[in-house]
């Protein structure tokens, strides 16, 4: 894979950067952390991973990592001074996790570390003025299409803020609260196809729920709430994810439900399902598409029934097709937003999808 734009500038600028103690992020395969671990007197470095799917190409693309390089998939920076933290941003990422990482950046340098920055946007205006409002002095080092920036803590910041939003929402008699943060799916709101998912789903005692890309948890914890033994798994590849899904299912007292960290569905028991719920991404070219259907159809029981909300109705029904013998869609409200597709399997066991 090469190495993304932003990502160079910062692998460039190395050699001016101080040694000691590091943190970093990566847009790629940790090409950055790779970088920093081999150069002479390297101090450790972590590389912090907010999808544990990236963290797997990592290990894959770096091999046997050095004694001195820790990889972490976890919903915030390892805690910890450290004497440099080299970021990377993209200028179409998150505005408010962007903020959320610088904010806990500064916070893990030591007095008199270094902060390096770099942003795939040559005109970019925006980190910058993040930045001056957290550094006392900013240099500023702008090419065609992209900018590096070098900052030095020297006092701790007077105020931080909680990126954080609770939510609540409605599932019949009961008020469901939700603690959300930036990098979890809808923050600050309940997603229109979690409220389609969570109208539609038929749960009765002792149902076995798997809630597949969980997200804030709003429809794993609605279902576990919904009757008696009810027993949900939710699963999703981002810490942040798990986090708030746990942290939901404490506030409501959804005591039969456990999260997982996940991002191909290896802790998802084969055949363990009564009902799969799923909102799948619509990044990567139907990759992670393609992904849930193979863990949602592994999952199901005979008998069982998978659940899903999407935009492009028409490739799940074709492809679904192929794995269960009952596909039908529906309709759903906000009318046009979301399409539900309903998938039952047969009353025999599953085959494997290479038989």
């Amino acid at each position: 894979m090469d190495t993304r734009l932003a990502e160079q500038r910062l692998i460039d600028a190395i050699a001016e950067l101080p040694p000691g103690r590091a943190l970093c992020n990566t847009a790629g395969r940790g090409q950055l952390a790779a970088a920093l671990a081999a150069r002479a007197a390297a101090g450790p470095v972590a590389c912090f991973f907010l999808d544990l799917f990236q963290l797997h190409e990592t290990e894959a693309e770096i091999g046997k990592l050095p004694a001195n390089l820790s990889l972490h998939c976890q919903a915030d920076p390892p805690a910890g001074e450290v004497d440099l933290v080299p970021l990377v941003f993209g200028k179409q990422g998150d505005a408010e996790l962007s903020r959320d990482l610088l904010q806990a950046a500064h916070d893990r340098l030591a007095i008199g570390g270094r902060l390096a920055a770099a942003i795939d946007h040559g005109a970019d205006q925006w980190l910058h003025e993040q930045l001056r409002g957290m550094f006392d002095k900013v240099t500023r080092r702008p090419a065609t299409d992209s900018v590096l920036y070098l900052a030095t803590k020297t006092k701790p910041l007077k105020k931080h803020k909680d990126f954080s939003c609770l939510v609540s929402f409605r599932d019949g008699e009961r008020l469901i609260e939700l603690r959300t943060r930036p990098g979890v799916f809808a923050h600050r709101q309940v997603d229109d196809g979690a409220r389609v998912l969570v109208k539609a789903m038929e749960i009765t005692p002792a149902t076995r729920v798997l809630d597949l890309g969980c997200g804030s948890g709003a429809v794993g914890i609605a279902a576990a709430l919904r009757a008696e033994d009810v027993e949900v798994q939710a699963v999703d590849s981002n810490p942040r994810a798990i986090e708030a899904t746990m942290w939901g299912a404490e506030k409501n007292g959804a005591t039969s439900l456990a999260a997982t960290l996940d991002c191909d569905g290896r802790t998802v028991e084969s055949e363990g399902f009564d009902l799969v719920l799923a909102n799948p991404p619509y990044f990567s070219n139907f990759r992670i598409a393609t992904l849930f259907l193979t863990i949602a159809h592994r999952a199901l029981a005979p008998g069982g029934r998978l659940l899903l909300v999407t935009k492009t109705p028409s490739w799940y029904a074709e492809n679904l097709a192929r794995l269960m013998p009952r596909v039908e869609q529906a309709e759903t409200r906000p009318a046009g937003k979301y399409t539900l597709v309903v998938a039952d399997c047969g009353p025999e066991p599953l085959a494997d999808e290479g038989e």
